[in-house]
């Protein structure tokens, strides 16, 4: 009887459980999946949760395979040359392969007073914090809400349909979308009452805790001032002695291997393929969970990993409970003209958010048995190129 290998996947998000569902396609694989909650969290209901319309949990019993073991826990060191990580309860687990994928959250605000006053909605944490804050806030109470990308306009957008007085601010309105996409966001959003404030006199420079000081020199009242602008990755692969991009990604090549150890694979938001990262977002993190786990799986089998292949529709927005945009891309990642508003936007919506849960248990039922992402051939050509 042949050992088992151990494979440990760092990271419960939608990257991280598509990826240990995968590896459980091999019955000599031992995967445990190491998360520092005991639940898996809908990062993008986040806005919803604030809003008070859902709790975007789900019961890991769902989506993860019974194969595989969840240790409710958070990894503090990876020990690349010893093939262990510790933990934070000062357990040492050994591996023989690792999938790292941590995710990501906000990025340090590097605004005075930002950190001090302004909360952030990226993770679960931060959102059962804003919660009750926002119930507390009086009547009419200004809120502001600092970035313009998907999360800021999302939560704008929900908290405007709860009745709350919503000052968005940031330099572009939705900078991903086509021109067409962007005015529609905007007429929705003027709809429910939410003022926009956008171009370069908009980047929000100090926050006290009542104000919001702008660029141009406004000074806007804000009772509550929630903080969307921008991402960050956790640290852990650039203080375990990994090289990392700018921003802390874990470095690797196109079949998603650390550019410094073949046993460590990366996915998800965490990754930095060949230093040209795709768009940090659940529908990439959905496409290279898998082929993480294909690339451990081929060493496993002694067989060369394929390269990584990550293909995008579009991005999708809820505004409010009752209107939303689908923003239609070429695979590419790059929008088009094209896009679908109103209640059927809002539709859709809804449907990717339960379909991604779907395809989760699907995996978890059926590993490898479906494939979800499509060849970016310019991609390969800027490969290429280099």
């Amino acid at each position: 009887m042949t050992d088992s290998t151990e494979v440990l996947v760092i990271g419960g998000g939608y990257a991280g459980v598509m990826a240990a569902d995968r590896l459980t396609r091999r019955d000599d694989v031992r995967v445990r999946l190491i998360n520092p909650r005991p639940v898996f969290v809908e990062r993008i209901r986040l806005h919803q949760l604030a809003g008070g319309t859902h709790d975007a949990l789900v019961d890991y019993r769902r989506v993860l395979s019974p194969g595989v073991q969840l240790v409710v826990d958070t990894v503090t060191r990876i020990d690349a040359a010893a093939r262990s990580v510790t933990l934070a309860d000062g357990e040492t687990l050994r591996y023989d392969y690792l999938v790292y994928a941590v995710g990501s959250g906000s990025a340090d605000p590097r605004v005075p007073g930002a950190a001090e006053h302004a909360y952030p909605i990226a993770g679960l944490e931060d959102a059962q914090r804003l919660r009750p804050v926002l119930d507390a806030a009086p009547a009419g109470a200004p809120v502001t809400v600092v970035g313009a990308g998907p999360t800021g306009i999302e939560t704008a957008a929900e908290l405007a349909g709860t009745g709350a007085t919503v000052t968005l601010a940031g330099d572009v309105l939705g900078p991903y979308l086509h021109p067409r996409g962007r005015r529609s966001v905007a007429r929705r959003l003027a709809e429910l009452g939410v003022t926009v404030l956008d171009g370069p006199g908009a980047t929000v420079t100090a926050v006290t805790g009542d104000t919001v000081r702008l660029r141009d020199g406004r000074e806007l009242p804000s009772s509550v001032t929630i903080w969307t602008a921008g991402f960050g990755v956790p640290d852990l692969a650039a203080r375990s002695g990994l090289s990392t991009d700018p921003l802390g990604r874990l470095r690797t090549d196109e079949t998603l291997t650390s550019v410094d150890d073949p046993r460590i694979v990366a996915a998800g938001d965490s990754a930095a393929p060949s230093d040209l990262p795709y768009r940090m977002s659940c529908q990439a993190a959905m496409q290279l969970g898998p082929q993480a786990a294909g690339t451990v799986l081929s060493r496993i089998a002694g067989q060369q990993p394929a390269p990584a292949e990550v293909g995008f529709a579009g991005q999708c927005l809820s505004l409010g409970r009752r209107a939303g945009l689908f923003q239609v891309a070429r695979r590419t990642d790059t929008a088009t003209g094209l896009h679908l508003g109103g209640r059927p936007g809002a539709g859709l919506k809804e449907l990717i958010c339960r379909g991604i849960i779907w395809q989760l248990a699907y995996e978890s039922r059926h590993p490898g048995a479906r494939s979800w992402w499509a060849r970016n051939d310019q991609r390969s050509r800027m490969l290429a190129q280099r």
